[in-house]
């Protein structure tokens, strides 16, 4: 008898073969792994390539139908495919979205798990909202998704995407798309750090050639004070090669003066100290950059010495440049050759002093013979006057005539040589005015008064309206009358029919007098001779009115003296309009009292402060005393030597009062930027003030229509900067 013994080895065989399949795919796996490991393309650095790459891998070894790289956007809203290949059309897509918006509970699972097992997608709580919009419209049944995390922030995920009978996902299948996200890190980190060399490599060549082909001498030096490198232009302004400078001390070719030494140090300690409060309070370097670079350069004017033995005078602008580890390393030294700029200042400047020395004398020699001219000219009207009484007995007709006659040219010669005198003390600065408030209607009496007998000769309507409101001035009640009295005598005098009037009225910022008359007008062409001292507008007004010319001149500069002006409007045939403007005043403690003019420039106390100023000036001295003196009397102040960034300084400081360069403003870009600023609603109100050298040209000033509120005139005198800002800021 035989005894068979059998048993069913089915189980055993599937188990076997299932295990089988397993180290398959473990194999290929790491296969797959190991491949992209050693990939040219991960060396090259280009992120696409290594993306397309990186898919086609995954699909072939996960044996999916799609694999998507997706990153998320810069507001991080939602995730962007980059890269989509597809196995059936071996074909790479990019470009759709997913919002996060849409797909919560997705982009949450995306943040807490390492990977996105979804056998059944469509149903699984983590991507069904995915269903309707996405995996139906594929036919996707199954997804492995694994975030890709760099630096411990979630910025992606690579989806693989099973399409037909739902998968079950094995363990080493997770772990292989999480191997995937991982390589797709490292081809973003490799990517990332080429772009910052290929920045660096061209940042590099990039100084490189503006280090040599820079006009302006450039040479590093280390901290014992030797050249290190030069460029082109600074061996040119020596006079020595590259080779000859190199390792030299570069103080051997600088003129050294006392204190220089002294400035290298604190450079040195500044430096080292604000790095070490940088590092104690842990802010970020960017934060003092710029401070930094303000406040660790020197600059001087110095001569150096060419080879040649002649000496160059030269900017020269010194910065630290620190090492690695913080510390100074080298200086930076950038040097300008000014020889020509020096010399042209130095003619600049002595032809200057000879003018100034010269209008002194004039002003002087005015001073002296007016008043030399008054005890004769005193005596001569004094006695005319005897004469015309008939003290000393009795003048026969002709005898009365020429008395008259000589009066009458006494008193103009007086008014002439008063005129000279006070013309030259304002233009000597010598002028003091004792302010004190004023009644309008006492002094509009005193002037109609003066001049009622001139117009009831011409036959002229003489008429004069005060506004309720304008009840009191503060002035100087002596230059005051003056001003008025030459504005309606010169009125009376270029009219034959018709009136002059005389209208006061109170404005926000002051207090004007205007006279306005139907006389003979003037021609817009002229405005600009009126204003001039001994000029009338052509020689037969010369012949047919008489007049020196000095009334008008001397009437603008006492009103500037006052923080005021004079402006006028006229038509030819027609009449003119002259308006006298004097600013509110700054008002004593006790109304009262007299105050002199020393005492309205230390009336800056009381200005109100916390005001912000935009200071626009090419010129760096007269930039300077500016802003050191707004910035005592309390303002914020901002300086630019040029208008490119106007726009953006105003809006970045917000400023009350902006002073403008005219010279910068007569530049085309500069003038639309005006333009611009005026058309915003924001800034349509913001006082600009314009500053010149000399009084602009009405043509000049119609350039700039609705632009400009106000100009002073340099050298710029604190009384009328005070008015402005009185007027402006109180």
């Amino acid at each position: 008898m035989q005894v068979v013994s059998a048993r069913n080895i089915t189980e055993h065989n599937q188990a076997q073969e299932a295990f089988r399949i397993r180290e398959n795919s473990r194999r290929k796996q790491s296969q797959s792994l190991v491949q992209l490991a050693r990939s040219k393309t991960f060396q090259e650095g280009n992120l696409n390539a290594v993306l397309r790459e990186i898919t086609e891998t995954a699909a072939r070894t996960l044996l999916v139908e799609r694999v998507g790289v997706w990153l998320y956007n810069e507001e991080r809203s939602k995730i962007e495919c980059i890269d989509l290949y597809d196995v059936r059309t071996k074909e790479h897509t990019f470009g759709k979205s997913l919002s996060k918006t849409n797909f919560p509970a997705y982009f949450q699972a995306l943040e807490e798990e390492r990977t996105i097992a979804a056998h059944d997608a469509r149903n699984d709580t983590r991507t069904q909202e995915l269903s309707e919009s996405y995996l139906s419209v594929l036919g996707i049944t199954s997804l492995l998704d694994a975030p890709i995390w760099l630096e411990g922030r979630l910025v992606g995920v690579v989806c693989h995407e099973h399409i037909g009978e739902s998968r079950q996902w094995t363990l080493e299948e997770e772990t292989f798309a999480g191997s995937i996200a991982d390589f797709v890190t490292m081809a973003i980190e490799a990517s990332e750090r080429n772009f910052v060399q290929e920045a660096l490599r061209q940042s590099e060549a990039q100084f490189r050639a503006i280090f040599e082909r820079s006009s302006i001498g450039i040479g590093l030096i280390d901290m014992k004070a030797q050249i290190v490198d030069t460029n082109l232009a600074l061996c040119e302004i020596l006079g020595y090669s590259r080779e000859d400078l190199y390792g030299k001390r570069f103080t051997d070719y600088i003129s050294i003066e006392r204190g220089d030494l002294k400035l290298y140090k604190q450079l040195m300690s500044g430096i080292r100290t604000d790095l070490k409060t940088t590092s104690r309070d842990d802010l970020q370097p960017s934060k003092h950059q710029e401070q930094l670079v303000e406040r660790h350069r020197i600059e001087m004017e110095r001569r150096c010495r060419h080879q040649n033995g002649s000496l160059v005078w030269t900017h020269i602008s010194v910065s630290v440049i620190p090492g690695s580890n913080g510390e100074p390393e080298f200086f930076l030294a950038m040097i300008e050759d000014i020889t020509e700029r020096k010399q042209t200042e130095l003619k600049l400047r002595a032809s200057q002093e000879a003018a100034e020395a010269a209008s002194r004398a004039k002003s002087e020699f005015l001073a002296t013979m007016s008043h030399e001219l008054r005890t004769p000219l005193n005596a001569i009207m004094g006695l005319s006057q005897l004469l015309q009484q008939e003290i000393v007995g009795s003048l026969n007709e002709k005898q009365n005539e020429y008395v008259s006659c000589i009066y009458s040219s006494g008193e103009h010669l007086l008014a002439l040589i008063n005129d000279i005198l006070d013309l030259s003390k304002v233009e000597a600065g010598k002028e003091e005015l004792l302010l004190s408030p004023l009644p309008v209607s006492d002094l509009c009496n005193y002037v109609i008064w003066t001049v009622r007998d001139r117009a009831l000769e011409k036959g002229l309507q003489l008429t004069h309206e005060i506004h309720l409101e304008a009840d009191i001035c503060i002035a100087d009640e002596r230059h005051i009358k003056q001003m008025l009295l030459n504005l309606l005598t010169n009125a009376i005098k270029f009219t034959s029919v018709g009136q002059v009037s005389l209208v006061v009225k109170k404005v926000p910022q002051g207090i004007t007098f205007t006279v306005s008359d139907t006389g003979i007008g003037i021609d817009s062409n002229h405005f600009q001779f009126l204003f001039e001292p001994f000029k009338q507008l052509d020689s037969q007004l010369n012949r047919q009115y008489e007049g020196t010319g000095l009334g008008l001149a001397l009437t603008r500069k006492l009103a500037r003296l006052h923080g005021g002006d004079v402006t006028v409007t006229s038509t030819l045939g027609k009449g003119s309009q002259f308006t006298l403007f004097l600013p509110n005043p700054v008002h004593p403690r006790d109304e009262g009292a007299n105050f002199t003019l020393s005492s309205l420039s230390s009336s800056s106390s009381i200005i109100p402060t916390n005001k912000t100023i935009l200071l626009v000036e090419e010129e760096e001295n007269t930039a300077t005393v500016l802003q050191d003196y707004l910035h005592t009397i309390g303002y914020q102040v901002k300086w630019i030597d040029n208008g490119n960034d106007f726009l953006k300084q105003v809006q970045n400081l917000q400023p009350d009062l902006v002073f403008f360069d005219f010279q910068l403003a007569e530049d085309v870009r500069i003038l639309n930027l005006l333009n611009i600023l005026r058309q915003e609603p924001s800034w349509e109100d913001l006082p600009i003030v314009m500053m010149t050298f000399s009084e602009p040209l009405e043509e000049e000033i119609s350039k700039l229509p609705g632009n400009v509120n106000d100009y002073l005139v340099k050298p710029i005198r604190i009384v009328q900067l005070e008015s402005i800002l009185i007027r402006y800021l109180s």
